[in-house]
């Protein structure tokens, strides 16, 4: 089992930057991926990155890349997502996702209880 606690969301104007976090507790993820997904009012759930623990490869979703980057400290088990350049269309909550990765890709197995961003206009 694996325990995920994000933080670090909040209300920001557009233009501005948040750093979220995601810690990890239980078993180990050094075999795991561990990303971010994010779900607007009225919409499905969607990726945005995710980094492999081992390798630090990092995959990141079209209207994301050049603006958010994905990274992760080793010693504290924690991934984090800066998210610059934000943007009203970026609101949503945020959730952090954990899982083994397998030969076509990762299966996330593990959720955190989401932190919201909202960036006005």
């Amino acid at each position: 089992q694996v325990q995920l606690v994000e933080s670090g969301g909040g209300l920001v104007q557009a233009g501005d930057s948040l750093r979220l976090s995601c810690a990890a507790s239980g078993r180990t993820v050094s075999s795991y991926a561990m990303g971010w997904f994010r779900q607007a009012p009225g919409k499905e759930r969607d990726f945005v990155s995710h980094i492999r623990w081992s390798s630090a490869s990092t995959y990141y979703a079209e209207a994301v890349k050049c603006r958010f980057t994905i990274s992760r400290d080793n010693a504290k088990n924690t991934v984090y997502l800066q998210m610059n350049s934000l943007k009203p269309e970026d609101t949503a909550v945020y959730y952090c996702a954990a899982g083994p990765i397998l030969r076509d890709g990762v299966r996330f197995d593990y959720w955190g209880q989401g932190t919201q961003v909202t960036v006005s206009s």
